[in-house]
């Protein structure tokens, strides 16, 4: 179910009429390229709903729409999708992001931050250059936990999927069409398709439980880590590697903290301090490398493992 992102920051930008007119064209069209590959399910998620959504200053979506005839059959096209709004109505949680904000150019980018924060892709009207473009770069601010308990602000960029115009789908396709059937939208859904989606890592049994109770916030995390984490060992080459070199942030625990990192492992305890991070809060994924079998095995998925438990 592909979520498409109205970038907030295309619209009510000052532009003339026709530039306007030929902008809501090529985002229509891009729209409906997208919708073709999921006809059921795509919805296009706005911060305001269409009918009350400003295409250029001065130039309300009312006024485009009585523009021409072509421009109410383009209108038309647009209801025939899904339309949710605000942004965070399709958020897992309401505080789904609490600890995250994304900008662009120093300014808070809402939809575009959603489309990487729900793993989708945003759409922008094409009335300036930096919107044409298959992706576009924001800085993304997420709070995380540390090993040792304290609290920082971890800064990066990310690129965030993009479409302004039919050709930016063509960039896209592999992954819309991977997307519609084989994505999955829930902790359950990971733990059922592991085999097909993660075909380098291996998961203790016990693993299950957490998945299947996987809090919803979590889902697009976690699978993005066990995608890098699949990637990084299917890459691996045991004969040459201590370890995989790994695609996303993976650091062992302290001497002190490896005891609570030990779980059954085909009838012997092994330590699974290596762990990788995802938020929000203190998510953590337990793993060891299997260099006999060039894979990676996974112990533990959830949150920070404490000493009590």
């Amino acid at each position: 179910m592909p979520l498409l992102f109205l970038n907030e920051k295309s619209c009510a930008t000052t532009c003339d009429p026709d530039r306007a007119d030929a902008a809501m064209a090529d985002l229509v069209d891009a729209v409906r390229a997208v919708a073709k590959e999921d006809p059921g399910d795509t919805s296009l998620v706005s911060e305001v709903e269409l009918k009350s959504l400003e295409i250029a200053e001065g130039y309300p979506i009312g006024k485009w729409i009585g523009a021409s005839p072509k421009n109410h059959v383009r209108w038309q096209r647009l209801l025939s999708l899904r339309n949710r709004s605000p942004v965070r109505s399709v958020y897992p949680a309401p505080d789904a992001d609490g600890n995250l904000e994304y900008r662009h150019e120093g300014e808070e980018a809402l939809a575009l931050g959603a489309a990487h924060f729900m793993d989708g892709i945003a759409v922008s009207l094409p009335v300036a250059h930096e919107w044409q473009t298959p992706a576009v770069s924001v800085e993304r601010s997420e709070l995380v936990e540390l090993d040792d308990g304290s609290l920082e602000f971890e800064r990066d960029c990310v690129d965030v999927r993009h479409i302004s115009a039919p050709p930016h789908v063509d960039e896209h396709l592999g992954w819309i069409r991977e997307s519609s059937l084989a994505r999955a939208a829930t902790g359950r859904q990971i733990w059922e398709r592991k085999a097909d989606l993660y075909p380098s890592l291996q998961f203790l049994p016990r693993t299950e439980a957490q998945l299947s109770d996987l809090d919803p916030r979590w889902v697009v995390p976690v699978r993005r880590c066990l995608e890098r984490l699949d990637a990084a060992a299917a890459a691996w080459d045991p004969a040459t590697m201590h370890e995989p070199e790994w695609q996303s942030k993976v650091t062992p625990e302290g001497e002190t903290r490896k005891r609570v990192c030990r779980f059954e492992d085909d009838g012997e305890w092994e330590t699974f301090h290596l762990h990788a991070r995802f938020t929000p809060g203190a998510g953590r994924i337990h793993l060891r490398p299997i260099g006999e079998e060039g894979k990676i095995r996974i112990a533990h998925v959830g949150g920070k493992i404490r000493p009590d438990l």
